[in-house]
């Protein structure tokens, strides 16, 4: 089957890039010179890299975590074939590739003397970066190629064996490193998660509206062809006058509910309209495998 080159692919992959660059430098500039080990292949390779440091030259941390990343993609492909996914190795290579470009850059890190300031650009950008790569149905690599090779030979449950893996990484910080590495670690391991739940929801975050009225005309050619949107209608009875009403119901983004309930505000007073939070919407115009 040929690729499709159309525009929409195009901002999928220019999206997915972004993400992988957000990841990297959140792990190259924030997050590996100050030791915040919150789990993972890049906690792993800061560990590993505290041993390598003074005794193997160019053995640092990017070059432990590249070639992980490289190892765990090759056993991926040995024992999901396929099922280790394209875009799961290439955010893998990418990502790795970024940050021995950013080595090339040859600058003083840590960037501040803050600890707490670099915890903070640590834990959004590396948050940032993941929940957009998640959102693109894609991942970073690394233990995420553990966790597939586990669910599928094993009835381990990933979930939890992945999480205690990345707390005996974090906390081994307190007596690699010091305890306030520790402290920050551990707390890094936590916020992240709470983070990229919150990235991801924030993105994907739509508006789902539902009026009722007895003046459809007044509302559905603004729908069609003020926000280019599709609806749904169909005819109901009120309960309480037992007059004849159409329930229309839409979904749009954040920005044109607002010109929704404008619009119905200024043209239709009278009729009942609700608004909720949606976090995920699958079909045309909005989310769409690619």
């Amino acid at each position: 089957m040929k690729a499709k080159f159309t525009k929409k692919n195009v901002l999928y992959w220019i999206v997915l890039n972004i993400g992988t660059l957000l990841l990297a430098a959140g792990v190259y500039f924030f997050k590996a010179p100050n030791n915040f080990a919150t789990g993972g292949v890049s906690g792993i390779s800061i560990i590993l890299a505290k041993f390598t440091e003074g005794r193997v030259a160019w053995l640092g941390q990017t070059e432990i975590m590249s070639i992980m990343n490289v190892l765990l993609l090759i056993i991926g492909f040995i024992f999901l074939g396929k099922g280790c996914g394209f875009k799961t190795a290439y955010c893998s290579l990418v990502y790795s590739g970024e940050m021995q470009l950013m080595k090339l850059l040859k600058i003083n890190l840590p960037l501040t003397d803050d600890m707490f300031l670099n915890f903070v650009f640590a834990m959004l950008l590396t948050a940032a970066g993941s929940a957009i790569i998640f959102n693109c149905g894609a991942s970073s690599g690394g233990t995420d190629i553990i966790a597939l090779i586990v669910k599928k030979f094993t009835k381990i449950n990933v979930g939890k064996a992945l999480l205690l893996t990345d707390f005996i990484i974090a906390a081994s910080t307190f007596f690699i490193f010091d305890i306030r590495t520790g402290l920050f670690s551990i707390l890094g391991l936590f916020t992240k998660a709470f983070l990229v739940d919150g990235v991801i929801e924030s993105i994907g975050k739509n508006k789902y509206v539902t009026i009722i009225t007895a003046q459809p005309e007044l509302i559905t050619p603004f729908i069609l062809e003020g926000m280019h949107r599709g609806y749904t209608s169909f005819k109901a009875q009120g309960g309480y006058t037992h007059e004849e009403k159409t329930i229309i119901i839409t979904v749009c983004k954040r920005g044109e509910a607002l010109k929704l309930k404008m619009k119905i505000n200024a043209t239709d007073k009278k009729s009942f309209v609700i608004i909720t939070d949606t976090n995920e919407i699958f079909g045309k115009g909005f989310i769409e495998r690619v």
